[in-house]
């Protein structure tokens, strides 16, 4: 059995530990509730975006566009791949990079069919570690990512999309359901199928537009910007959730730092109780030996 020393060490220990994961939960809700709010005022752009180009691709016909037309042959896919720079955020990267290796591994026979751009370095140690194809990488991304941040890499991306690099594209990240549920999402990013046809709710919906210049001239700039936009809004989602998912994990780590100070602390006044209780016989039974 332990020493008392040793308990009351260890009860010291799980305190300060409590106090670093006390600290670190208020942090994450804080950003958490910054995370939230910049992801809201980031939707409204995405969202009009949207609605121009989908009453663009509704209301012209013969619309045409290699970011909205699907190709006979899927040669290469490329996967977007959105992670944490730091861990302690419980199965935030966890979850999210299995669901990623088993739909790969479930569509692709070879690492020539696919290729990865992954956000974050738990991520990108993690396909490195696998020799997975990475075609780009960004990591050290701020709390409150910019546009700017990622500008260079959607675009490129984008481009890689339509100079036949990629066939398709997809996003993968945790979509934020609430600060204590993520889900594993992945998201078609590329070609915009729903614009197809101007098969979309949306180009039934909203209102005629007057373009100057010509629809056509609008919307091979708009689709680029459109597509850009929802990787910096998944990015945006992603950063909601690994603070929600980092919140949750601290909370759990200090609700066991209090079981564990509870559980010692127990132990540690029986010690003593026994310590006490084995003294007080040796005094009695030296007492009842002069006597």
């Amino acid at each position: 059995m332990a020493s008392l020393k040793e308990i009351k060490t260890r009860i010291s220990s799980t305190k300060k530990t409590k106090q670093i994961t006390k600290a670190m939960e208020m942090v994450s809700a804080a950003k958490l509730n910054k995370a939230q709010s910049q992801a809201g005022a980031f939707q409204p752009y995405t969202d009009k975006i949207r609605e121009v180009v989908a009453s663009i691709a509704g209301g012209t016909e013969g619309l045409s566009h290699p970011m909205l037309e699907m190709r006979d042959e899927v040669k290469k896919t490329g996967y977007i791949v959105i992670t944490s720079d730091r861990g302690l955020c419980g199965a935030y990267n966890s979850g999210l990079l299995r669901e990623t290796v088993r739909l790969i591994n479930e569509r692709h026979t070879s690492p020539d069919e696919y290729g990865i751009v992954v956000m974050g370095r738990i991520g990108l140690e993690f396909f490195k570690k696998r020799n997975m194809p990475i075609f780009q990488e960004i990591t050290g991304m701020a709390d409150q990512p910019d546009y700017t941040d990622i500008k260079s890499i959607a675009t490129s991306t984008v481009e890689m999309f339509e100079d036949g690099v990629f066939d398709h594209v997809y996003i993968h990240y945790n979509h934020f359901v609430s600060a204590i549920s993520q889900q594993v999402t992945e998201t078609q990013l590329l070609p915009l199928t729903s614009f197809n046809n101007g098969e979309t709710e949306e180009a039934s919906n909203q209102l005629e537009y007057i373009y100057e210049p010509e629809a056509e001239s609008i919307l091979e700039e708009l689709l680029p910007h459109y597509a850009e936009s929802l990787i910096f809004g998944a990015l945006l989602d992603g950063k909601a959730s690994e603070f929600g998912a980092r919140m949750s994990a601290m909370r759990s780590a200090t609700d066991n730092a209090d079981n564990m100070i509870g559980d010692l602390t127990l132990i540690y006044n029986r010690a003593r109780q026994a310590a006490i209780t084995q003294e007080i016989n040796e005094i009695v039974g030296g007492a009842s030996a002069q006597g």
